[in-house]
């Protein structure tokens, strides 16, 4: 009867845990986390992907298409660059419905898996766990050892160490608060700061001071805090969750009741054997056995801790593992359900717009605006003209000479002063026409025009505008 779900469910609502954080003691003081170094079969695959990422990121700003970097985002001058597509202020509607749909991405991402993407993606992690946290290790050895050098005296071995350790943290941080940067203003002008006399660029070297600062407060001391305090996320997922999110969990049915493991002995309890490991991996100081907590990022260290601990004592693997909660109550293995292959569908149709948006998106844009204080204009007898004045983006990475035609109009445009409008590369251009319409194709008081923008015959923009003209006999009939 100890193994019913009920009974369960009974006993880990009498758990106090859910009422304070593992950082934090009683007093309010910080529980400093010593977390044993992981090892296993997951934390070699996240590793993998970690190098991935570090190469992903510190190369990316400085590749280079037709000179344009590939990746840039300059708030400060609203210019965006993404895998060598400019986007420019004009193009916010375009960030807007991306932002919304990636907001809804990461709502149907977190029901279906729950909090996979902290554990395997995020930069926070990815930086603490596979860079600074390693560092720590290889200077001041694994958990124990950490202990042991805190409490000790500041002797010389623990003066070169910390010393050691903190240099190190500070020169990583100062490095990737470079990266980022490039990332806002682009690898050139990073380079200009680094070149080029510091009082020519105390502003930029202001801002990566600033940055170097906060990530070496971040890695070097804020460290899980982030995850647990600072990060919306971990409260987030405890609205959008349920009972057949995929996340990291203890089976609890097979495991409890725990009791201690006994060479030779027929076991008759759990196979939890209590070993605690689960506990000393977390770098949040989370017990994954009191079921989902915020706290947890899914790491899946506790997985490869207690998979060690199972081969050591004979038993089957699994205890933790990527389940959902229906699964373990079920017992049921983890399966791709129905649920899963929808919301995957969403996320899939969700990246395809966010897609489309991007690559359907003009090479030139701009707005067409009729001349203030003027109507229409009679030319002789049979034409009526408007004055408009045109303005151009150019979001490519080559001058373009444009030339303007009616699109669903009977009539002509003639440009003042020249027959085209050349918008210099990633630039504005701006001009000033007359669109010419016979009078008997004016029906309407104001007709709705479209013009396309044309680099010689090629067609690669197109604005709408409206036609002011007088009053048609059948209007004033009316």
């Amino acid at each position: 009867m100890d193994n019913d779900p009920w009974i369960m469910d009974k006993k880990m609502e009498q758990e106090t845990f859910r009422d304070s954080l593992a950082t934090v003691d009683k007093q309010g003081k910080r529980n400093w986390i010593y977390a044993l170094k992981p090892k296993g079969k997951l934390f070699t695959a996240r590793s993998i992907l970690s190098y991935l990422y570090f190469i992903v990121f510190f190369s990316l700003p400085f590749i280079q298409i037709n000179g344009r970097p590939l990746f840039m985002l300059n708030v400060v001058e609203g210019k965006f660059i993404l895998f060598g597509a400019i986007f420019w202020p004009q193009d916010f509607f375009i960030f807007g419905l991306a932002m919304m749909a990636f907001i809804l991405f990461i709502v149907v991402f977190t029901m279906a898996f729950g909090r996979l993407f902290c554990g395997w993606m995020c930069p926070q992690t990815i930086f603490m766990e596979m860079l600074f946290r390693r560092i720590e290790y290889w200077i001041e050895g694994d958990a124990p050892a950490q202990k042991l050098l805190n409490k000790a005296p500041w002797n010389t071995e623990k003066i070169i160490k910390k010393t050691g350790k903190h240099i190190l943290f500070f020169a990583l941080s100062f490095l990737i608060a470079n990266v980022f940067l490039a990332y806002i203003i682009g690898a050139k002008e990073l380079e200009k700061i680094i070149t080029e006399p510091l009082a020519m660029h105390k502003g930029g070297f202001t801002a990566i001071l600033i940055f170097s600062g906060v990530f070496y407060g971040v890695f070097a001391f804020m460290r899980e805090q982030v995850c647990t305090t600072v990060c919306p996320y971990g409260r987030l997922q405890g609205v959008l969750l349920d009972k057949d999110s995929v996340l990291v969990a203890y089976d609890y049915v097979r495991g409890e009741p725990r009791g201690k493991f006994k060479k030779n002995e027929t076991r008759e309890i759990g196979d939890c054997i209590d070993c605690m490991q689960c506990v000393k991996v977390c770098p949040t100081g989370i017990d994954i056995r009191n079921g989902t907590q915020l706290e947890c990022v899914n790491c899946t260290a506790c997985i490869d801790a207690c998979n060690f601990m199972m081969d050591k004592v004979g038993l089957q693997q699994g205890l933790i593992r990527y389940a959902s909660e229906n699964g373990i109550a079920n017992k049921q293995p983890l399966r791709f359900t129905t649920r899963l292959k929808v919301y995957s569908t969403v996320l899939v149709a969700i990246l395809g717009i966010i897609s489309y948006l991007m690559m359907s998106r003009e090479p030139v844009s701009g707005t067409i605006i009729r001349t203030a204080g003027m109507l229409y204009q009679e030319r002789g007898v049979d034409s009526i003209t408007n004055l408009y004045r045109i303005i151009l983006v150019n979001k490519t990475t080559q001058e373009v000479p444009l030339t303007l035609r009616l699109e669903d109009a009977k009539g002509q445009i003639e440009i003042i002063g020249r027959p085209e409008i050349h918008v210099k590369a990633e630039d504005q251009g701006q001009g000033t026409f007359f669109v010419v319409l016979p009078r008997k194709a004016i029906t309407n008081r104001k007709s709705r025009l479209q013009i396309g923008l044309y680099d010689g015959t090629k067609k690669v923009g197109s604005l709408k505008t409206t036609f002011l003209g007088p009053v048609s006999a059948a209007e004033g009939e009316e």
